[in-house]
């Protein structure tokens, strides 16, 4: 029994030792730590396509279109070697599952691959979720690829590159060296009009339902096709709060079954896991509700998906650190920490 047991430790060792030695992590791709400066959509997109070329087997990258300034919009799917090689299969048994289209489910692929959905940065300035999904994939795919043989996950790396960039460049162009972690500095002023929204200063996280902006067209073309099973929408907040994940304050839609609020509060446990063996501070169920429908979490709810925001302090004030009321200072480090652990959490 030993033997088996040691055997089954040493093949998934080698199976992460081959993942780790063929693609590089993001700070040695990029050349500085993550989390030590805002990176611009174009290295993060630069990132995405290296690893998607050398490991096309796991990771596929998807155009699905471009933004007003012309910044490409990218979707990656990652999964086992298995499920890309079917990935069409399993979305259209999955809309069949889900009644969208009328098409026998083929008996020859697992019907139990859960599609799960991590959408980042959808306000351009709260900019932690972004480096985070670099640290995301490659996690996926190194030391978290067992949690692949039954999940496809697609990340979208930034939902606003507009605003991402507006603001990445501002305070890369404004930041002192070292940065000044006093919020009356410059670095933490950020001018009007500020990252938060798109090209025309409007906010994508209220687009979902009505789909008025570009950003939004070529995404819900591309989401409705998959319907996933999950879907995160990643955010900050105040640097005073705690993060914030599901379950969400009530009163609930009417609409939202019991099965999607038991889930919510299944995958908030498994994050508080994470939380509490690090000594995090985090909250549930006080604030962000789940009425108004064109949030990056309603959409996908009323459409039957486990919608969630997770909230991490910062936003366009934080800069690479900034001191809070507490007197504790609030770094990108953290930001990023704390968003790649639910995103990995949640896929889990």
């Amino acid at each position: 029994m030993r033997l088996i047991y040691n055997s089954i430790i040493l093949l998934l060792f080698i199976n992460i030792q081959a993942f780790s030695q063929n693609i590089q992590s993001p700070s040695e791709f990029l050349g500085y730590e993550i989390g030590t400066q805002f990176s611009r959509h174009s290295q993060v997109i630069d990132y995405f396509d290296y690893v998607s070329n050398k490991l096309p087997e796991n990771v596929i990258m998807e155009k699905y279109g471009k933004t007003y300034e012309r910044r490409p919009l990218y979707l990656a799917y990652i999964s086992s070697k298995e499920n890309i090689k079917n990935i069409d299969l399993i979305r259209k048994n999955n809309l069949s599952n889900a009644g969208v289209i009328k098409k026998e489910i083929n008996s020859s692929i697992n019907k139990d691959i859960a599609i799960v959905w991590l959408s980042y940065n959808v306000h351009g300035n709260e900019s932690s979720s972004t480096e985070a999904s670099m640290k995301t994939l490659y996690l996926l795919l190194t030391k978290n690829s067992n949690l692949l043989d039954n999940t496809i996950v697609i990340i979208d790396p930034c939902i606003n590159p507009d605003g991402r960039d507006r603001y990445a460049n501002w305070y890369n162009q404004t930041v002192t060296i070292p940065y000044n972690t006093n919020s009356k500095s410059r670095e933490h002023d950020e001018p009007w009009p500020g990252g938060r929204a798109n090209h025309y200063l409007y906010d994508l996280n209220r687009d979902w339902a009505w789909i008025t902006q570009t950003e939004s067209k070529s995404r819900l073309k591309i989401y409705n096709k998959w319907l996933p099973h999950v879907h995160v929408d990643y955010h900050e907040q105040g640097i005073d709060n705690p993060y914030y994940f599901a379950p969400a304050v009530e009163p609930y839609h009417e609409i939202i079954s019991k099965w999607q609020r038991d889930f919510q509060k299944e995958i908030g446990k498994n994050n508080a896991k994470y939380f509490d063996q690090n000594g995090w501070l985090y909250f549930t169920k006080e604030t962000f509700d789940l009425l108004y429908p064109s949030y990056g979490d309603t959409y996908p709810t009323y459409l039957g998906a486990i919608g969630m925001t997770y909230e991490k302090a910062g936003g366009g004030v934080a800069g690479l650190g900034i001191l809070n009321s507490e007197n504790k200072v609030l770094t990108l480090v953290d930001r990023v920490n704390h968003h790649t652990t639910t995103g990995i959490s949640t896929v889990e």
